[in-house]
């Protein structure tokens, strides 16, 4: 479905109860497979979340994880060490373009059986689960933490635990500490250098049974790009959140400073208020950490006319699409001047907004790309394309963005 959004209130004292982090419930539905006396409260609703749960619980040999890319490289590693099961693990038209060359060579040099049906390197893969005795590999942790993770995950299960040697630089280095605390709160054995992780096997009993998922920082980040587009005095609350977060992109508030967003927290509150509309004359970062919030903070600066430079975006072109090419044509059309390599976003100035009717975004089959862009309905009407999207990561975004007084018209 195609909506048309426009601003019909205020975002003013409004209280948005976001849902559980979809990466830290993703990691503990693995560990609570392998390891069994785990209970998750809180749990993401995402459909990414949903598809890596059915897969977890189902007995076929014929698993499709559509378009949850997290799903297919924590599946491809835990049904690696499951003896005896064999198993296609497949996904959408997207998915079987996304590569997964590094982790499916990861898990080969452990002693792993695992065969591409289709295109080398590429999704679907036939994979014959075994018992995995080699202890050691070297990966390049400079495309996605989520192979190191995936393997990290099955580690403490292995008979001999695991040496992982990382080489290149490292990406979304945040979201690869979430999983060694995850490992560490649970009773596992981790020694962990710059280029070095050790994971000792484990056999005793669990240190922590019950873990509550806290709410994901990265749907935050379309409410702080909301408050941002909104008047000074504007106050927002957000809820369920921790100051000392795993979650990487938890660097929202430090990031949103610039465009004149102060976060407090209160008990599990984030109350964030709109005080200041002096913004920076040009904004560069390097969002090798954050790579999510890419689109959020791109969109924010088109919408302030702030002329930006994004590095670190090398994640960005194997994702649910090219999001780095997505973005561009979308700000394009919208009046923004910008330039994309491989791993950066220039957005070198603005034109002012004249189109006499609303411009519709298109989102690519990404969800981030559909949140991200949304919020511009605070500044001018906007289309959003297949506003269905959102169901991959945040289901309850476009009821949660109409409590901030957006209106939603079908456009068809």
């Amino acid at each position: 479905m195609d909506v048309l959004l426009t601003k019909k209130g205020s975002v003013s004292n409004a209280h948005i109860n976001i849902g559980g982090s979809k990466s830290e419930s993703n990691r503990l539905l693995i560990l609570q497979k392998l390891f069994g006396d785990i209970q998750v409260q809180n749990l993401s609703s995402s459909l990414d979340t949903l598809l890596l749960q059915k897969a977890l619980s189902s007995n076929q040999n014929h698993i499709d994880i559509h378009h949850a890319g997290t799903a297919m490289r924590f599946l491809t590693a835990f049904f690696a060490c499951q003896p005896d099961r064999e198993v296609i693990l497949t996904g959408s038209t997207r998915m079987k373009e996304r590569p997964i060359k590094i982790l499916v060579d990861a898990l080969k040099m452990l002693g792993a059986n695992i065969e591409y049906i289709e295109n080398e390197g590429f999704p679907p893969l036939k994979i014959s689960g075994k018992k995995l005795t080699q202890n050691s590999v070297t990966i390049d942790a400079g495309v996605s933490s989520q192979y190191i993770t995936a393997l990290l995950l099955i580690a403490p299960k292995l008979e001999n635990g695991l040496e992982i040697t990382l080489t290149g630089n490292k990406t979304s280095f945040p979201y690869l500490q979430m999983t060694l605390n995850l490992l560490i709160e649970i009773g596992v054995e981790v020694q962990f250098s710059d280029t070095n992780i050790k994971v000792k096997p484990f056999q005793g009993k669990l240190k922590q049974h019950i873990f509550t998922v806290e709410s994901d920082w990265s749907s935050a980040s379309y409410f702080y790009e909301s408050c941002a587009f909104s008047s000074i005095g504007t106050t927002l609350k957000l809820s369920s959140f921790s100051q000392n977060s795993k979650q990487g992109d938890a660097a929202l508030p430090e990031l949103f400073k610039y465009f004149g967003v102060k976060t407090t927290y209160q008990n599990n509150l984030l109350i964030l208020e709109k005080t200041d509309d002096s913004y920076p004359k040009r904004l560069q970062l390097n969002l090798q950490d954050t790579p999510d919030l890419a689109q959020t903070l791109t969109v924010c600066c088109f919408g302030l006319n702030i002329p930006c430079e994004f590095t670190g975006l090398h994640t960005l072109k194997i994702k649910e699409t090219d999001r780095l090419q997505a973005l561009k044509n979308e700000i394009s059309k919208l009046g923004g001047n910008c330039e994309i390599t491989d791993d950066s976003f220039r957005l070198n100035s603005v034109e002012k907004y004249l189109q006499k009717e609303p411009i519709s975004i298109e989102t690519y089959n990404d969800h981030r790309m559909a949140m991200a862009f949304a919020p511009l309905a605070f500044l001018f009407p906007i289309k959003i394309k297949n506003i269905e999207v959102v169901e991959k990561s945040y289901p309850q975004y476009w009821q949660d963005l109409q409590q901030l007084g957006i209106h939603f018209k079908e456009d068809f």
